[in-house]
């Protein structure tokens, strides 16, 4: 793929270029059957696009407006320029359908593979993909942003650690596109295996899909020796490719060109301050067959300040701390399962694994933390493993401001799993 020149569009460039598309993309979406619909119930017309502050008279689009748009409520082209559709079912079991047309499969594309020469990729590289492919996204998203690239692409599939450990060390693989869970799964496996995970030779592994925290992106460097690099996407944005690191890795540039960015209070829908954190809310720029206007992810961010040393102007968001549905409140106190993982995986005697469980006495929810000990540390000394229990409860304490039980496991005893990882177990009203 050749350089790409809007990676490096200067602000002023990045406005116009928005303006511009926004009144395209309204255009479009105006002749989809949803949007029709909830334009004329915001009294509301694409002709009214006058600035980019004009986007707050547009109304927000939901996961609930996809579903009770199924099967292409939201299509703006006939069917036989669509060339393939992405479904995810929700919790409700119902399913939502993103449908692409070709020039919108080639701008996703284009998007992933500019993310992957932004962290330091080249046709040189042997890409292994280890997220599961058909209408999960993250596999042939990846895939063909790689291919555009020039890399060498191994569609491995999720699972088979087995098969994954021997491909990338029979092509000498020096990429990943791997979820966090994954990885930590894949370290503990080579351990049990005796095998070095620094021996595989990976410089690059492309991380997401589930949010994680810098505590274990830093274990996951040190074990690998490879950079992790954070990314975003979701398959109502197409997929991977929405926003991701550079190599300063300090917050994620999301591509203006492609996508118009908002960040607001979840509970007031006003625009979010400046630095504070809230609910990302997305509007597509450049998809024709199906444009969305002001989704609302569920996904909790912030806008970072100033310029990043990169030089990049697409404005940078920070790593997700998790969404506004994920949110635990226990007497009275919010928390993010996030905040306990950044605890646990800055501790050197913690494992790659933890679950927390939330239960119920009596009346009075509460919360408790299992976690694996490292095989060095979990010794029959009941005097030293109290001593790291209550030193744990303690940090836990400080951080999420309720002090949870606090369980000390040996190594492999929690449920492991080869895809995203379950964290939190909600046993209230089950004993």
């Amino acid at each position: 793929m050749r350089y790409d020149p809007a990676e490096f569009l200067a602000r002023d460039d990045i406005s116009r270029l928005q303006l511009s598309r926004l009144r395209t993309t309204c255009e479009r979406a105006a002749r989809s059957r949803l949007y029709a619909r909830k334009f004329r119930e915001h009294g509301v017309a694409p002709e009214d696009i006058k600035s980019l502050d004009d986007l707050r008279r547009l109304p927000f689009t939901t996961k609930q407006d996809l579903r009770e748009s199924y099967p292409d409520g939201l299509n703006t082209v006939p069917a036989d320029q669509m060339v393939r559709l992405h479904v995810s079912s929700g919790t409700t079991g119902t399913p939502t359908v993103v449908y692409h047309t070709a020039s919108d499969v080639r701008w996703w594309s284009s998007l992933v593979a500019r993310c992957m020469r932004m962290v330091g990729m080249t046709p040189a590289d042997v890409f292994q993909n280890t997220t599961s492919y058909g209408l999960f996204t993250g596999g042939l998203g990846m895939h063909y942003g790689a291919e555009l690239l020039g890399c060498m692409a191994i569609p491995m599939g999720a699972g088979n650690t087995q098969r994954q450990v021997k491909l990338i060390q029979d092509f000498k693989v020096t990429a990943l596109h791997i979820i966090p869970s994954y990885a930590l799964y894949l370290a503990d496996y080579l351990a049990r295996q005796g095998l070095d995970p620094r021996s595989l030779g990976l410089r690059i592994a492309l991380v997401g899909a589930e949010p994680y925290s810098e505590e274990t992106r830093r274990r996951l460097e040190d074990i690998f020796g490879f950079k992790a690099f954070n990314s975003y996407g979701l398959s109502e944005m197409n997929g991977p490719g929405v926003a991701f690191e550079c190599r300063e890795q300090n917050g994620m540039h999301l591509w203006e060109d492609a996508y118009l960015c908002e960040v607001i209070d979840p509970v007031t829908l006003e625009p979010a301050r400046p630095g504070q954190v809230g609910e990302l809310v997305l509007t597509t720029l450049c998809r024709e067959g199906m444009p969305i206007v002001r989704y609302r992810t569920r996904d909790l961010t912030r806008v970072l300040p100033g310029p990043c040393p990169c030089g990049r102007e697409h404005l940078r968001i920070d790593r997700i701390t998790g969404r506004s549905d994920d949110l635990i409140i226990i007497k009275g106190v919010n928390i993010y399962p996030i905040q306990i993982e950044q605890v646990l995986m800055s501790l050197p005697e913690v494992g790659q694994n933890y679950l927390i469980e939330l239960t119920r006495e009596g009346h009075i929810d509460q919360i408790r933390v299992k976690a694996e000990v490292r095989e060095e540390f979990f010794v029959e000394d009941m005097r030293a493993l109290a001593a790291l229990r209550e030193r744990i409860a303690h940090r836990l304490r400080d951080e999420i401001l309720v002090t949870p039980k606090v369980d000390l496991v040996e190594p492999n005893s929690l449920p492991k799993s080869e895809g995203k990882a379950v964290r939190v177990v909600d046993l209230r009203g089950k004993e």
